[in-house]
């Protein structure tokens, strides 16, 4: 068994290169970069040295206990202010690619940087003990943190980020978020992890895939079979986008057939979302 793996202090983050202006626009021309109808920011085109997962590729989410790098699968989904570099590293050497869980839509009290929120941006409780929701609207805060956890994500090697808590407005947060706010701070988030050379995934926010499907990499979702609602996810599909899908009520056997047919990349996890896991 491999030893546990060890917390190490991220190195502090370099900055994003700056290229000459004119080569800068020759490299966004040759990118395929297009203004999106939906928003303001451009979205990018297909990038060949970002990671672009295919539907119905396997995968493991662990986010709680001992990391174990042994299961065989492709991808890795773990978080990113518990494990170190070495654990990134260490799941590289095994042939994956690992995917950082971040929260961005939520505060946690428990992380390193809590205390960087003002109050002025915590809302309601989102159901978690020490979580509550961020008023995503105020970008002019948001933004500069979340980028230092997205530079945490690249120091530690992480080929691609899993933003969670992106659908505040469909729920009870304490401020009167709308759809419009959820796609500029989702497309927002996006662009920070583009920026950085990494993937992005769209945490649930079913309602907005048609929107979003061309501003992220990938999905990731709880529980669209047990609601009905795995249909939804077709867009990303037919992007040739992966969907990375758990299920914690449902047997098997209930939910396997329906995700094979849609090429979900499917499993049974528990809720503390540990080692244990049932693919389909």
């Amino acid at each position: 068994m491999p030893a546990p793996y060890d917390e190490h202090p991220a190195e502090q983050p370099r900055g994003p290169r700056r290229l000459p202006t004119l080569l800068a626009l020759l490299l966004l021309v040759l990118a395929g970069c297009t203004t999106s109808p939906h928003g303001d920011k451009p979205t990018p085109g297909p990038s060949a040295g970002r990671w672009q997962p295919e539907p119905g590729v396997a995968w493991q989410w662990q986010l709680s206990g001992r990391l174990d790098p042994t299961v065989d699968v492709p991808v890795y989904d773990i978080d990113g202010f518990d494990r170190p570099k070495s654990a990134v590293d260490d799941l590289h050497r095994r042939g994956r690619k690992v995917i950082c869980y971040l929260s961005t839509g939520a505060w946690e009290d428990f992380r390193p940087d809590a205390g960087k929120f003002p109050k002025s941006v915590l809302g309601r409780g989102n159901g978690w003990d020490g979580e509550r929701w961020l008023d995503i609207r105020r970008t002019d805060i948001l933004e500069p943190l979340m980028a230092v956890r997205i530079d945490m994500c690249r120091t530690k090697g992480f080929d691609a980020v899993e933003p969670d808590n992106m659908d505040g407005y469909a729920n009870t947060t304490g401020f009167p978020l709308t759809a419009a706010d959820q796609l500029r701070y989702n497309r927002l988030i996006a662009r920070l992890a583009h920026d950085r050379g990494m993937s992005v995934g769209l945490k649930n926010d079913l309602d907005q895939i048609p929107q979003l499907v061309g501003d992220f990499d990938f999905a990731v979702n709880e529980q669209c079979a047990e609601h009905g609602e795995c249909e939804e996810m077709t867009p990303l599909i037919e992007a040739g986008k992966a969907v990375f899908h758990v299920e914690y009520e449902l047997k098997t056997s209930e939910f396997c057939p329906e995700a094979r047919r849609l090429k979900l990349s499917s499993m049974l996890k528990k809720y503390e979302l540990g080692v244990w896991r049932v693919p389909c």
